[in-house]
């Protein structure tokens, strides 16, 4: 959760935005930050300054990214392959760090839950069926991704 908490005040946008707002808030920063917007400001054109803008343009753009996968409007637009993933396919393989629970599914979906507490992927690490911890406790409790929709756009 810090990790979009951190993302949505460097756009400076609500917690409930929608993707025109994001667009907007996305729009507007790069406009400020874009590596080419140095050249029109002699100050602003030296080595650091372009290194800055290069370093917060890319993080606008990661933020902006980042964001619009976990809208609202996006969510809704996957929604049912993800009840089809999630309650059909079985957990190849899973990865936790600092409360993002990553979840390989069989059926070659994988995504990525925020704010997971530890002691919920241990219960998982440790129930009898992962896949049914995983229904019951996490995939509608926590914020998530899809990480093969990413990969897949790339």
């Amino acid at each position: 959760m810090k990790k979009i908490d951190y993302y949505r005040r460097l756009l400076g946008v609500e917690k409930k935005s929608d993707l025109r707002e994001l667009k907007s808030a996305y729009r507007n920063l790069m406009k400020e930050y874009h590596p080419d917007k140095l050249q029109e400001d002699p100050e602003q054109n030296t080595e650091d300054g372009k290194r800055h803008a290069e370093e917060k343009s890319k993080k606008i753009i990661e933020a902006y990214h980042f964001l619009v996968s976990i809208a609202p409007e996006t969510i809704a637009e996957s929604l049912d392959q993800y009840k089809e993933t999630i309650n059909h396919a079985g957990i190849d393989d899973f990865h936790y760090k600092d409360e993002i629970l990553k979840i390989e599914f069989s059926d070659g979906n994988s995504y990525e839950y925020h704010g997971v507490p530890k002691n919920t992927y241990v219960n998982m690490v440790n129930a009898p069926a992962q896949a049914r911890y995983a229904r019951r406790h996490i995939c509608f409790t926590y914020t998530y991704r899809s990480l093969s929709k990413l990969i897949a756009s790339n």
